[in-house]
């Protein structure tokens, strides 16, 4: 997937904007988008995902995508943000949270095909050992209750009892792939959170996600995404990944973007580059090689060498290698793959500036 939604937008570029062509390449590059969706969904039904989590003011990521969720339902819905002034920062991955709630917001509007309201609530709830016990709900402590209710037709309790199946789906063939809640769940479940639904037929649906909260003092840390540029560079980088397609992806995609390239296919052909005196920027590796070497391994076997230099790893599926229950293990960076140019662009750009800072 990163080959074919790399290419696709690179041709895409290169072909004038009214040729048939360059709509038959912006088919692909939909197509491609779709399915690398699809694989993202799985994962965070799996809890296979690393998720990168940070200290996040939810009410700054609602009001920020609350216009994006506006544009995504129309006219004919109204949106209600009621945000607890004095909700605390969540310990959440806020680029996988605001997919979860897009998902849900998407749900609630295809309960509404008239048209109808949809509400999004956070307030801070603290929950003691009973409360656990008896409501079968997270451990014990403070977390943010992000509730999101809608108007619509609701559910009849055989349809509830089924909408975390995978693939469970009341929509027509074509029209929704029954992964949208699972992928909340999963997604929520892996951030130590839980999740609630109340639904009743005409009565609506009103789903409560518990996301774990931080200290108060830690809101001046809180970050939310932003829209960037695509950066270039000067530097040197040295690429290691075993798909030949995705190896000369990379390092043509960097090679565009001004960076000097090596690229090799393994562990041991990176040590070489590396003893024979070379001197990098940026170790740019895949977790997952083929070879005695993991990209763990070649990362530490790299910064012996060179002991300033940092490291990217790129995967899809990192099978714990650079994880910790799901999450990053502090201070590695990763890459999700498939990735397009500019997600390729920003990672590169910001592991390198990052080191610099801290040397």
């Amino acid at each position: 997937m990163t080959v074919i939604l790399g290419n696709a937008e690179a041709v895409t570029e290169m072909l004038p904007k009214d040729s048939e062509s360059r709509h038959l390449v912006l088919l692909i590059n939909r197509a491609a988008g779709q399915a690398a969706d699809l694989t993202q969904r799985l994962l965070a039904f799996s809890r296979r995902q690393a998720l990168d989590p940070k200290s996040t003011d939810v009410n700054q990521l609602i009001r920020e995508l609350e216009p994006l969720l506006r544009r995504a339902l129309g006219e004919r819905y109204s949106i209600e943000p009621l945000l607890d002034p004095n909700a605390p920062t969540a310990m959440v991955d806020p680029n996988q949270l605001q997919n979860a709630l897009m998902n849900l917001a998407l749900n609630a509007r295809d309960a509404m095909p008239d048209g109808g309201s949809l509400s999004v609530e956070t307030a801070e709830v603290t929950i003691d050992q009973e409360d656990a016990d008896t409501h079968l709900l997270p451990a014990p402590g403070t977390y943010v209750r992000i509730a999101v209710g809608d108007s619509g037709s609701g559910m009849v309790p055989e349809v509830r009892a089924r909408v975390l199946e995978p693939f469970f789906t009341t929509k027509a063939i074509g029209e929704g792939t029954g992964l949208g809640l699972p992928m909340v769940y999963g997604f929520v479940r892996q951030s130590n959170g839980h999740i609630t639904i109340y639904s009743e037929p005409g009565e609506g649906t009103l789903i409560k996600l518990y996301i774990p909260s931080v200290d108060s003092q830690d809101k001046a840390l809180a970050q939310s995404p932003t829209r960037q540029e695509i950066p270039a560079g000067r530097e040197t980088i040295l690429v290691v990944e075993d798909d030949a397609m995705v190896r000369e992806f990379t390092a043509l995609t960097l090679k565009r973007l001004g960076y000097a390239v090596t690229a090799v296919a393994d562990g041991l052909a990176a040590e070489a580059a590396l003893k024979e005196g070379a001197r990098f920027d940026l170790l740019l590796s895949d977790v997952i090689l083929a070879g005695s070497m993991n990209g763990r391994q070649v990362a530490e076997a790299a910064q012996a060498i060179q002991p300033d230099l940092p490291v990217l790893f790129m995967s899809g599926y990192t099978e714990q290698v650079i994880t910790h229950h799901g999450r990053l293990d502090p201070g590695a960076r990763l890459l999700q793959k498939p990735f397009r140019r500019a997600e390729l662009a920003l990672k590169v750009r910001e592991a390198i500036e990052d080191a610099r800072k801290a040397s």
